[in-house]
């Protein structure tokens, strides 16, 4: 027999097929009226939030967080050079949209520590992804076992060190092809 979650899980695998997709069309068209982060109640993919360290109690909070699709957006110079030289094209940031939107959750609550993060949705303009933001300070997370780890950290998410962030770094490969990876690149470089 299987759980909630596992169903919960088998939806989101394909969004945008069965009731998820219906429902998506609907959140898509409010979540664009909405500020770029916002603070919700619960999370939209409970079974995704639990498995990267979610639980609903005090200091725990899900932040929805909206971030602006491609690559950036460059002002185009009006003086001479070859169009080839403009810099305006495919001026891509070396993070990813997950990382970019997990920072801009951590400057928005700054006594808060990020723990993960999770695509809840996207558009041709947009991406959104819910953040999980624990309090550092507070007693609850102090106490409990598998989060009082996170109590001595400061800004992880500005140093790579979430999920998201050390897959941009390229440390999800080991070994051969990966040998300048670590333990950073900019380390790596002045070995």
């Amino acid at each position: 027999m299987k759980s909630v979650y596992a169903y919960v899980r088998e939806a989101w695998k394909n969004p945008w097929e069965g009731y998820v997709g219906e429902l998506m069309w609907e959140r898509l068209q409010k979540w664009r009226r909405e500020p770029a982060v916002v603070r919700i109640e619960r999370p939209t993919r409970i079974d995704r939030a639990r498995a990267l360290g979610y639980k609903a109690k005090k200091g725990i909070i899900v932040v929805r967080v909206r971030v602006r699709r491609g690559g950036r957006r460059a002002t185009r110079p009006n003086k001479g050079r070859k169009t080839k030289n403009l810099m305006v094209n495919r001026k891509t940031p070396k993070k990813s949209l997950q990382w970019i939107a997990e920072e801009r959750a951590a400057r928005k609550y700054p006594n808060m520590e990020v723990l993960n993060s999770y695509w809840v949705g996207e558009d041709g303009k947009y991406k959104w992804f819910e953040v999980i933001l624990v309090d550092r300070a507070h007693p609850a997370i102090a106490s409990d076992e598998q989060l009082s780890w996170i109590c001595n950290k400061r800004g992880r998410v500005f140093r790579g060190l979430t999920s998201a962030g050390r897959k941009s770094r390229g440390l999800r490969r080991k070994g051969r092809g990966a040998e300048k990876v670590r333990p950073s690149l900019r380390a790596n470089l002045r070995k």
